[in-house]
């Protein structure tokens, strides 16, 4: 949390839960927008997207990286050293992306993150998928917050997903203007205390979230996008099995064992759902990866859900070298790694589409 931006404004007439960190109150002052939220079209490399944030280091030393293909930037320190308002900083990244590295950005200004990620959804939905670049600004005063909310509907407040959206939805609380005008009581008989403080807040447009300077961890991800929107189960799970494929070879190759794996569903609406499991061990072995996939895709209960793409993100890279592995008795392992080891040896010399599992999904 930076030193200058308190947690929340101090024009707000306090009223907290104890402990929670969130406080609710009128509106405040209407505040200069200053936060970028930075989608990159096409999803960029690993070695691509740090490119990426440099050039956005370039701007502004306060860039929170949101792997794999976005960022959060605040550049209120930087609008009066350009002499450019945030609008125009937003022009000078998509400039600098696509001369350097071919990429185009969608960027959402306002005044905090969450109003900047639904304005950059905005501005994506507008252009459409064959012209994803535009940059779409949330004036900051609260008139403008509140007409620009007026119509979203509940799910499109990000940290809102599919169930607590259908629960709203039961109570005929389906827009953000709905949420921001019910009483709180009423959102915490509905929610719990804690839940609720936060979605009548984001109806409200307040976000107390500052951008935090980080450095992406060692990962690898790769994505899925379906040619529509996927509701057979069967489907998904193909592209799993895919996508973990690809990253077991990859680290494979590079001499790497991942401790983590992450799942993010991208539903019609554009509101994504992440989930993230430990693995019982680092490792590279597809098997393990796309067991682990599978859990989390399963654990989503995604019965009717319509889903844009898939993504699998494995997280904690180390050097195989420096990792245990935990000796098995069991033939089925031992054969499946021989197996795999000669699979790569297949695809080393003949290409990586030589060997591909049996429920290999064709990209989209």
């Amino acid at each position: 949390m930076t030193a200058d931006r308190p947690p929340f404004p101090t024009r707000l007439m306090d009223t907290a839960l104890p402990g929670d960190g969130w406080t609710v109150g009128p509106e405040r002052a209407g505040e200069v927008p200053h936060v970028l939220y930075v989608r990159f079209h096409p999803a960029p490399g690993e070695d691509v997207y740090q490119g990426l944030l440099t050039l956005l280091g370039e701007v502004t030393p306060v860039v929170e990286a949101l792997p794999p293909d976005a960022a959060l930037a605040d550049v209120r320190g930087a609008l009066r050293y350009f002499g450019r308002d945030a609008a125009g900083l937003a022009e000078i990244v998509r400039v600098r992306a696509l001369a350097r590295y071919g990429v185009d950005c969608t960027v959402g200004v306002a005044a905090n993150p969450l109003l900047a990620r639904m304005a950059a959804h905005e501005a994506q939905e507008a252009r459409g998928a064959q012209e994803p670049g535009a940059v779409r600004t949330v004036p900051g005063d609260p008139d403008a917050v509140a007409a620009f909310l007026a119509r979203k509907p509940a799910i499109a407040l990000p940290g809102v997903g599919p169930a607590t959206a259908r629960t709203l939805s039961t109570y005929g609380l389906d827009s953000a203007a709905r949420i921001a005008a019910a009483p709180l009581s009423t959102l915490q008989r509905i929610l719990g205390a804690a839940t609720a403080l936060r979605v009548h807040a984001w109806a409200r447009g307040i976000d107390p979230a500052p951008v935090t300077p980080n450095a992406p961890a060692r990962a690898m991800g790769a994505e899925h996008r379906f040619r529509h929107d996927e509701l057979d189960p069967v489907r998904r799970r193909r592209a799993l099995l895919t996508l973990a494929d690809g990253l077991g070879v990859r680290l494979r190759t590079s001499g790497q064992v991942a401790a983590a794996i992450s799942l993010t569903v991208r539903y019609a609406d554009r509101s994504t759902t992440t989930r993230t499991r430990t693995l019982t061990e680092p490792t590279a072995h597809t098997p393990a990866l796309t067991a682990a996939a599978y859990a989390l895709h399963d654990a989503l209960g995604l019965q009717r859900a319509r889903v844009r793409s898939v993504a699998l993100r494995v997280e904690g890279l180390t050097d195989a070298g420096l990792a245990s592995h935990q000796l098995t008795f069991d033939p089925v392992d031992e054969k499946s790694r021989r197996l795999e080891a000669a699979a790569d040896r297949a695809r080393a010399r003949f290409g990586v589409s030589a060997v591909r599992p049996a429920g290999f999904l064709d990209v989209a």
